[in-house]
């Protein structure tokens, strides 16, 4: 599972707004992993989330306060094809927040007196886990400052338990233990090995009868891939292009997820499973005071916890916890907060990349905290009777083109080239000094983070890194002996840094992106990938601009006239001649 920090700081401030949105409701908490949820939400709320709905919102919404609902209501389609609706009971893919249930069962493990914090890993598998991080202790791999380096399995490929000990054992480390911070999916994945350890059971059956067991016995959600499974029906997900992702079928084994993207629940389930963790119903109040307290300092007023991030309330008015997922091979979204000052939990769940759980949360958000009506999306102009007209290739005197075709209501536009992709997908401006956010979505990513970005791909592809060398020799067992690279653009997209490359073999190139971490492991890549594509509107006289009520796209408009294309930007106009 890929890190959501980036994309989420900017989703965290409207996140904020809505626990600053207080209703009275007499309904009881959400019933979760049991029977049928009650769907309610404040009538208001409710029609302005519908509008955002009509708009591309597809998901579920749970807000409680003190226990009891604010809004739980679901939106959206759970399956296109068998035109079935996302109800208050379907199941979503919770990826990331995993970690959050993971980091719980350890703490429960050390309030049993079974494990302690500063144990190191080395010493809790002996004989089993070698190489560096070994080094490393049970806290430091909560707080991803282990120092491990790059990813120990694919997410839907089978991987036993000894091969992911093998796997882990062989990684690099970025830094000594201790001394740097590198977000890992492979240190919780140690911890789900240490958990099964040190329990005598299953990390999947400990976590499903401790864990998610909530007060009364019910059990909050279940994994997405075989068993224990969450009860309910399951929102298939979509990724980018119309894909559907995983359906939640693969028969495993799974220990390339395990403890760190394998769980999924309703998105009430998550919410009262937030509630019941931090009013210490499933862990000790001193255990809950680990995971609140600030543990590793992330700057501009933010801090890792053992699976959340703490915001402090410098930032956006009032402390908060987040934890989020997603952007993995599934196609869904989730994101869950806890604020103690009014004991509120909020979860949002989403399976369309049109507009995430995020997203939507950043355009009615300012509303909430002020008070006002929630914003709602513009109203889509009539299709364009002249768009088909519009339809075609357009070359570039550098030599990309854009390929337009006709969309529902629209144009769809593919680019291909560096010069094409910077056009129709500009970098983000930079982000005030002081933000640390930027309000289009890239979440703080500025100039440098992009050059960095391109500096890691460039040294990953030369094979600088253990793990560089591992995704050469991928690469050439996939399309033959690499005869070299060119790097291309590199855009803010899809909540990622994404650095185009072109590679070249004997017979043909290929084009990819790859989007690293800070120490240059692989966060997310799709090698080959199909030309970015941006759907547009009409917007009047011959001009469309991108079908994005949720205003997190790119800030272009694109015009037609006389043979010519001319994409308008925050960095000038490209005009492409038509090639047919």
């Amino acid at each position: 599972m890929t890190n959501k920090y980036l994309a989420v700081a900017a989703a965290m401030a409207a996140v904020a707004a809505l626990a600053s949105c207080t209703k009275s409701a007499d309904a009881p908490a959400p019933q979760a992993g049991g029977g049928s949820a009650r769907a309610t939400c404040d009538p208001r709320m409710d029609a302005a989330f519908e509008r955002w709905e009509r708009a591309g919102f597809s998901g579920s919404i749970a807000v409680t306060t003190g226990g009891r609902v604010d809004c739980l209501e679901a939106y959206g389609s759970a399956d296109d094809a068998a035109r079935t609706p996302n109800t208050t009971d379907t199941v979503f893919s919770i990826g990331s927040v995993t970690k959050a249930v993971t980091a719980a069962t350890v703490l429960g493990l050390v309030d049993d007196g079974r494990l302690r914090l500063d144990d190191r890993a080395g010493d809790l598998l002996p004989g089993r886990l070698t190489g560096p991080v070994a080094e490393a202790t049970v806290r430091q791999l909560l707080l991803h400052t282990g120092g491990l380096k790059g990813s120990h399995g694919e997410d839907h490929e089978p991987l036993g338990r000894e091969a992911a000990l093998k796997a882990i054992s062989r990684l690099e480390v970025a830094f000594r233990p201790g001394n740097g911070y590198a977000y890992s999916n492979a240190g919780y994945t140690l911890l789900a090995l240490i958990i099964e350890k040190v329990s005598g059971t299953t990390y999947r059956e400990h976590t499903a009868s401790k864990t998610l067991r909530l007060p009364g016995g019910r059990v909050a959600g279940g994994f997405w891939d075989g068993k224990p499974a969450p009860a309910g029906p399951r929102a298939t997900g979509y990724l980018e292009g119309g894909r559907t992702g995983e359906r939640g079928d693969f028969a495993g084994p799974h220990w390339a997820l395990e403890g760190n993207g394998s769980l999924a629940m309703t998105a009430g389930d998550l919410a009262a499973w937030a509630r019941a963790l931090f009013t210490a119903k499933l862990i000790s109040a001193e255990s809950v005071k680990v995971i609140s307290k600030p543990g590793h300092d992330l700057g501009d007023g933010r801090a890792e916890t053992p699976g959340w991030v703490a915001f402090d309330a410098s930032v956006y008015g009032k402390p908060f916890l987040a934890s989020s997922g997603g952007g993995g091979q599934v196609g869904h979204d989730a994101v869950v907060l806890w604020i103690p000052e009014d004991r509120r939990a909020i979860a949002i769940t989403s399976n369309k990349p049109k507009m995430s759980a995020e997203d939507l949360l950043k355009k009615v958000g300012p509303a909430l905290i002020a008070g006002r009506p929630l914003p709602t999306p513009r109203a889509p102009k009539a299709p364009d009777p002249g768009s088909a007209a519009a339809v075609g290739k357009y070359e570039l005197r550098s030599g990309g083109s854009f390929d337009v075709r006709s969309a529902r209501g629209g144009i769809t536009v593919s680019a291909t080239g560096t010069d094409a992709l910077t056009a129709l997908f500009p970098p983000k401006p930079e982000p005030k000094a002081g933000t640390g956010k930027e309000p289009g979505g890239s979440a703080g990513a500025t100039a440098a983070d992009f050059r960095a970005n391109e500096r890691r791909v460039r040294d990953l592809l030369d094979g600088k890194s253990r793990e560089g060398r591992k995704e050469r020799a991928a690469l050439e067992s996939d399309f033959g002996p690499l005869r070299g690279f060119e790097l291309g653009a590199t855009l803010f997209h899809g909540g990622d840094i994404r650095t185009y490359v072109t590679l070249t073999t004997r017979t043909r190139t290929i084009t990819g992106w790859y989007s690293l971490d800070a120490v240059g492991g692989i966060a997310a890549a799709e090698v080959p990938t199909k030309p970015l594509s941006l759907t547009l509107v009409p917007a009047g006289q011959d001009r469309y601009r991108p079908d994005d009520p949720a205003g997190t796209g790119p800030g272009v408009s694109v015009t037609f006239r006389a043979g010519r294309m001319s994409v308008a930007g925050p960095r000038g106009t490209t005009v492409a001649a038509r090639a047919d």
